[in-house]
């Protein structure tokens, strides 16, 4: 049977003492037009807007763990360490352009307009490297943040170290090339919900994200020494070691945006990835839905 929309009529009733008593020898009018009252009515729907009813979800509602909050900063910074690695390689590309002319003018001079564009190209990806470098670092640093406090409410204990620790552990020399890799393999170590007890054993992308980022800080500690060197064959070098610094910049933003992604999907209650979607394809041999044949006033559409 199929639904037959409801024609309503809305009819108004003025409240008592509105109209004045009418004489009853006098013959009844038909209506003339909508009513009128001789004072403002003080009953009707309140002058507010109409809408279904929202539940939106404030970020101070939500704790500083939760692990919703680790989700958000997570996309956050791997779109910024996206944007450092693209700027890496622009960057990149811009020493190895400066070095072929280099090579090229030892054959001969070159123009003034092709070496201009060459110095701008470096000037510029260096600087929108610097300031996409330094968003990143910002972005992932928060994340760190929420990612460790999230893991110590799933796993029931605090990690060794404080956040203030682990920001002043990158900026000493030395130091830094051990304290991120060790509190890595504590957060994977956490987040995983192991024992407290159990010595924390990083995964291989851990161990790769470690060594790459120990290595890319060592080669970037020696291009920037290298490059107090005067001599023309030490600049010429110097201009292949930034390359090749930028090329190992970029390399660990796109690894440590894995190294996000896979430990934010630890901390989640189930894996995402390892059950499939289900979907509903047929229904066979089912009773027809029984179809109601009126709808109440305050049920929704």
């Amino acid at each position: 049977m199929a639904l037959r929309p409801m024609r309503v009529d809305w009819v108004a009733t003025p409240p008592p003492g509105a109209y004045q008593r009418r004489d009853l020898g006098r013959p009844r009018q038909d209506y003339a037009g909508p009513p009128s009252y001789p004072v403002p009515p003080r009953w009707g729907f309140p002058l507010l807007a109409w809408r279904w009813p929202t539940s939106v979800a404030v970020d101070a509602d939500e704790p500083a763990d939760s692990v919703d909050r680790v989700q958000r900063l997570a996309r956050t910074a791997s779109h910024a360490l996206g944007l450092a690695a693209l700027t890496g390689l622009w960057a990149a590309g811009s020493e190895i352009w400066r070095y072929v002319l280099l090579l090229l003018s030892r054959y001969g001079a070159l123009s003034e307009s092709t070496v201009g564009v060459s110095d701008a190209m470096v000037v510029s990806s260096s600087v929108v490297m610097l300031v996409a470098t330094a968003m990143a670092v910002v972005f992932t640093l928060l994340w760190l943040r929420r990612a460790r406090r999230a893991a110590a409410s799933a796993a029931g204990y605090a990690p060794s170290r404080s956040d203030t620790e682990v920001l002043v552990s990158l900026f000493i020399p030395g130091v830094n090339l051990v304290v991120p890799g060790s509190v890595a393999a504590e957060l994977e170590h956490a987040a995983l919900r192991l024992p407290v007890d159990a010595r924390p054993r990083p995964s291989r992308l851990i161990r790769w994200w470690w060594g790459l980022w120990a290595f890319t800080c060592l080669f970037s500690a020696f291009t920037i020494a290298w490059s107090f060197r005067d001599s023309v064959q030490a600049m010429a070098d110097g201009v292949l070691l930034h390359a090749v610094a930028d090329l190992l910049a970029v390399a660990v933003a796109i690894v440590t945006a894995v190294v996000v992604r896979r430990t934010t999907t630890c901390l989640l209650p189930v894996d995402p990835s390892t059950f499939r979607r289900m979907r509903v394809v047929g229904v066979k041999d089912a009773p027809a839905p029984e179809l109601r044949t009126f709808r109440a006033a305050g049920s929704p559409r």
